[in-house]
């Protein structure tokens, strides 16, 4: 419970101090550095490169951006559309940007990792659920051991589509219920009864789904310590494997929809805080164990034996215990992680389907990685996965002087984190202790030398 007391022993004073402006970091850099002048040519460089690398694994992402109505929190890249004959010609060219990938990966098939994301999978019917995944495996090799997930709203997938995602050979579901507050749902237009989300789960529990992951938001409008415990409280009783807490990002400048929340809605740094504590203290109390910043799973999963081991990765699809070098992106808006360089899609249909009709990859944007990113992202990687850094192994692998290279670093640490009893500086290693999890964006922050040159509007939420 040391975990809980910390979080407890934090005081206002301190609320205010770290509660500033930060990236989640599921990449580094962040998409904000992502630019045009990388492009189609650039991303087919690096599959090429990719591909020399033959017996390596792949992860894959494929993003389904459709949904049946718009949740006013919501930030992911979705379309909103009751018109079904939409998603019709989405997969159509989406099976086309399959087959290009694999064209250019003839080398490169096994995939460790698959993902189904949105908007909303389940908004496919049978025929084109069971359509895109032979399309996959028609050109990739699904490894009889890979993570293969998809994202389901309880609010929309039948008993029916579990039951043939299962037969597809899915093995992981993860549930969105954020809250299951009504008045914290008739905010973010979202209604979901708790009896549907546990009729669903334990269907999906006899269909053979052995991982199930249930996710939850905390800092949400009308949101109290008192309504999220409850919550707590159920999806403790529901018994997932995984459940992941994510702090809300109220960014109505990037995502429009978000306009529609009252922001005295919004509980204060405090409240959001306790509710976040409520969620540190109670998931151990149930049996949980504290992965990473925001999740919490059963002691014999595999996330919580490779925390235990430090072997815990992340990618743009969350923690993981796959890993893969590479990881491609499919689909509106996805993206992936060639050999060090981030390439991402065009976000309108209209631009993705000019692109691939005229035989290219559909990529807007990028950023190929030099030598100082990757060793801060190597750095902040193991922070945010492990709450630990080799120094020693950080020096062998990238050719450093970990205190010379990072000597105004570690000064910065030492005024604050490390004053504040986050992190402890050792000649071998930094270790984020206890009280610091809550805060370990904001240790990390201090190794990103991009938000140094940030000024004006803020582009990131609240690290809190």
């Amino acid at each position: 419970m040391a975990s809980t007391t910390a979080a407890r022993s934090i005081s206002a004073d301190l609320l205010r101090k770290y509660d500033r402006p930060g990236p989640r970091y599921t990449s580094y850099p962040t998409a904000v550095e992502f630019s045009e002048s990388f492009d189609e040519s650039a991303y087919r460089r690096q599959l090429s490169e990719a591909d020399a690398a033959a017996g390596e694994p792949l992860s894959m992402y494929v993003h389904l951006p459709f949904c049946e109505h718009r949740c006013t929190f919501c930030g992911c890249m979705s379309i909103t559309t009751l018109r079904r004959d939409a998603a019709d010609r989405y997969l159509e060219y989406l099976h086309r940007e399959i087959a290009l990938l694999a064209d250019a990966l003839p080398h490169r098939r096994q995939v460790v990792q698959y993902h189904w994301g949105g908007g909303t999978p389940t908004y496919l019917d049978l025929a084109q659920m069971k359509s895109l995944h032979e399309a996959v495996t028609r050109h990739f090799e699904i490894d009889p051991q890979a993570e293969v997930a998809v994202e389901i709203d309880p609010r929309v997938t039948t008993p029916e589509q579990i039951d043939l995602l299962r037969a597809l050979g899915f093995n992981r579901l993860s549930m969105g219920v954020q809250d299951f507050s009504e008045s914290v749902q008739a905010a973010l237009n979202r209604h979901q009864r708790e009896s549907q989300t546990r009729e669903l789960f334990a269907h999906a529990r006899a269909a053979g789904f052995l991982s199930i992951n249930i996710d939850l938001v905390y800092g949400l409008p009308r949101q109290t310590p008192e309504t999220f415990g409850r919550t707590i409280d159920s999806v403790a009783d529901i018994r997932p494997e995984r459940i992941a807490v994510y702090s809300y990002a109220h960014v109505p400048w990037l995502r429009p929809n978000q306009k529609a929340i009252d922001p005295g809605d919004l509980p204060s740094p405090e409240v959001k805080f306790e509710c976040l504590a409520l969620a540190i203290e109670r998931f151990p109390a149930a049996g949980y164990v504290q992965i990473g910043m925001d999740h919490f799973a059963a002691p014999g999963d595999e996330l919580a034996l490779a925390a235990q081991r430090r072997r815990l990765h992340r990618n743009f699809m969350g923690y993981t215990t796959k890993l893969a070098r590479d990881m491609v992106g499919l689909g509106v808006s996805a993206i992936g992680d060639v050999r060090s360089a981030f390439a991402q899609n065009v976000k309108k249909l209209s631009t993705y389907y000019a692109a691939l009709d005229s035989g290219r990859f559909p990529i807007e944007r990028g950023y190929v990685l030099d030598a100082d990113d990757r060793l801060r992202r190597h750095v902040i990687t193991q922070l945010m996965c492990n709450f630990h850094l080799d120094r020693r192994a950080c020096e062998d692998q990238f050719g450093v002087d970990f205190g010379e290279y990072f000597a105004s670093e570690l000064a910065e640490l030492a005024a604050g984190p490390v004053a504040d009893g986050f992190l402890e500086i050792h000649p071998d290693r930094l270790e984020v202790l206890p009280r610091g999890r809550v805060f370990i964006r904001n240790i990390c922050m201090t190794f990103d030398r991009y938000l140094r040159r940030k000024t004006g509007r803020p582009v990131f939420s609240r690290t809190i």
